[in-house]
């Protein structure tokens, strides 16, 4: 007889008693999912994560004492991989979603999410997926386009690419975070589009990317935008 998987252990931040209280409630009820502690502000949950040692934080963004972006870049700095972050706030602007990507973030969540919004976003960040609410995925992908980004360089002439990428993958994968189509990309690169239907596969496969919104996070993530 198989052993039960191991539950995805999840620490909780958010300032909002009322709000903690909810998440917490709802948290227990999902399949997969442990939760091990709740922390009122970024202070709490840099000292919870080291007494609990969770899988994944859902971290709300604007907390006092320490905000959720700064508490994610601290974690992030630790460089150990985990606890893994997923953003759970009531704001989707760009300055907050682009903040907690910059700081390391795997996802990024609004409130109004449900549950199986919820644990699907816990469960694909604990693999090293990245999560993105699509209404966040259209404030990044607007950002990347025309909002103080600047614009992409040729990924041939930069550093080593990630996770072997071909500097034609790359540069397909840049195009999708700027939000062109298929057949936009191959206008702009003159090929056809199922030689970009191609290069998205096999892009999407290197970086375990499920769909475009995942593609825009771990492009973001990696400097490839």
């Amino acid at each position: 007889m198989s052993a039960a998987p191991v539950p995805v252990r999840v620490l909780l931040a958010d300032d909002q008693r009322v709000v903690r209280d909810g998440l917490a409630m709802l948290l227990g009820l999902l399949d997969g999912i442990e939760l091990v502690g709740t922390a009122a502000d970024g202070e709490d949950a840099l000292r919870l994560v080291d007494e609990h040692d969770p899988d994944v934080v859902l971290m709300d963004l604007r907390m006092p004492r320490l905000d959720g972006i700064e508490a994610t870049r601290r974690l992030s700095e630790r460089g150990s991989g985990r606890p893994r972050v997923v953003a759970l706030t009531t704001y989707a602007d760009d300055a907050s979603v682009l903040g907690a990507l910059r700081a390391g973030a795997k996802g990024y969540l609004t409130k109004d999410a449900g549950a199986d919004e919820i644990r699907a976003a816990v469960l694909a960040v604990a693999r090293g997926e990245a999560a993105l609410d699509p209404a966040v995925q259209h404030h990044v992908v607007t950002a990347l386009a025309g909002g103080g980004v600047a614009p992409p360089t040729s990924p041939a002439d930069g550093p080593p690419l990630p996770d072997d990428l071909t500097p034609r993958e790359a540069e397909v994968l840049q195009l999708i975070a700027t939000g062109l189509t298929h057949t936009e990309i191959a206008d702009r690169l003159v090929v056809s589009p199922a030689t970009v239907k191609s290069h998205v596969n096999h892009l999407f496969a290197k970086i375990g990317a499920r769909d475009r919104g995942q593609a825009v996070a771990y492009a973001f993530r990696n400097g490839l935008s």
